[in-house]
């Protein structure tokens, strides 16, 4: 039975860090007041994100280039609009033997540019990019329903516009599964936040349909679900009550992706592991962190290349430092699984490394220590921050999009 009105879930206030067992959420209501609470991190977003753009017009339209071309038709953006146009079994055989299969990608993007495609006269890859900015609005919606909850409204604004302004944030307006991932993962991540378990196994389940990380958001879940459960037990007034909701979340949260596995090892022919040939042909895999030390060493061999050494280095060290602080500030055990397996994936693939920046940004509980930081700050002040870092943001996007780009 359907009992808990969305209202109820955006809205009603919870205890940090308490769990609670309740029905999926039911027919939406009203849903100005959450609507409103969240209305200046939403504002803020968009005009951080129209920024990005306008610098990406005018910067592209200098060098002869279309933006609209770099979003919608380059590098991962191209391989989903061909699912979403040709179905998968399309591949590219590279001359030193490298398979590129259309199989490595997750398919709930391709089906709502398909059904964009259905719906209206946009293009596949026109529909991919309208998924991407509602999806990326929605992502900015989750990530302050998950800090409002936790620290407050000033810091739930203030972790929205920092995620904005990651230097690589103009992924988030592209024909790209980011946003679309990071949607789904935090507010899977609110309902277990506040004891929502069957929303967040569906929530989980599309997440693992969007992208190989949805086991992070799985993860979360089931830590949750179980740490939750073993202390509430001996207070709960009936066991079935405080069980059934929990173990439904459970089973709910890996089929998304258990569930693309499995039909592409099908597909192939070669089981259950089917899906890690098809990513080893793109030379993807999970080794540790290794190939990505080398990577590192390797910069070091002349004085040029030895300054972006050092400025990996530093960056992976300030990740992995506002991953501690967040331990040591006590953040939702949720928030930390489901922060720390991202990263884990993201960090320790032998994947191409020019991607990790990508890779890194639905883990967006990384920026709540920094949030807290910015929301101490005068609001006056805060805003010539979070104004200054997005011009920088901006422009770099700019530049970097008509470079190397997001591979």
């Amino acid at each position: 039975m359907w009992r808990t009105p969305l209202t109820s879930l955006l809205t009603t206030p919870r205890p940090v860090g308490r769990f609670r067992a309740t029905s999926i959420i039911g027919p939406v209501t009203d849903l100005a007041a959450p609507l409103r609470r969240a209305a200046p991190a939403l504002l803020g977003y968009a005009a951080v994100r129209a920024l990005g753009l306008v610098v990406l017009a005018v910067w592209s339209a200098a060098r002869g280039k279309s933006a609209h071309t770099l979003l919608t038709a380059r590098w991962d953006a191209l391989w989903y609009t061909r699912v979403a146009d040709l179905g998968y079994g399309y591949e590219v055989r590279l001359p030193n033997g490298d398979v590129h299969s259309n199989l490595a990608f997750f398919p709930l993007l391709p089906w709502l540019e398909r059904l964009m495609h259905a719906v209206s006269p946009l293009s596949y890859a026109d529909g991919g990019l309208a998924v991407s900015l509602l999806a990326s609005l929605a992502a900015a919606w989750g990530i302050f329903a998950v800090t409002d909850h936790v620290h407050g409204r000033r810091v739930g604004v203030s972790a929205v516009l920092l995620w904005a302004v990651l230097p690589v944030g103009i992924v988030q307006s592209m024909a790209y599964s980011e946003s679309l991932f990071t949607a789904l993962a935090a507010w899977s991540l609110y309902a277990v936040l506040t004891g929502r378990w069957p929303t967040a196994g569906v929530l989980a389940l599309f997440a693992g349909l969007t992208r190989p990380v949805g086991l992070a958001v799985v993860a979360a879940v089931w830590v949750a679900a179980i740490t939750s459960f073993v202390r509430d037990r001996s207070t709960a007034p009936a066991l079935g009550a405080l069980v059934w909701p929990r173990a439904l979340g459970m089973a709910l949260a890996p089929l998304g992706a258990a569930g693309y596995v499995l039909w592409v090892g099908h597909r192939t022919g070669k089981g259950p592991l089917g899906y890690l040939d098809v990513q080893a042909g793109w030379r993807n895999g999970f080794d540790g962190g290794a190939a990505f030390a080398r990577f590192v060493g390797d910069k070091f061999t002349s004085f040029p290349s030895a300054l972006a050494g050092v400025g990996l280095i530093v960056g992976v060290g300030l990740v992995l430092w506002l991953y501690v602080v967040g331990v040591r500030q006590g953040q939702p055990l949720p928030l930390l699984v489901y922060a720390g397996v991202v990263t884990a994936l993201a960090l320790c693939a032998s994947s191409y490394f020019g991607s990790k920046p990508r890779l890194l940004m639905p883990a967006f509980p990384l920026l709540l220590p920094l949030a807290l930081a910015l929301a101490r700050l005068r609001t006056s002040r805060s805003v010539w921050v979070v104004g200054g870092v997005a011009l920088v943001s901006a422009v770099y996007g700019a530049f970097w999009l008509n470079g190397s780009g997001p591979p």
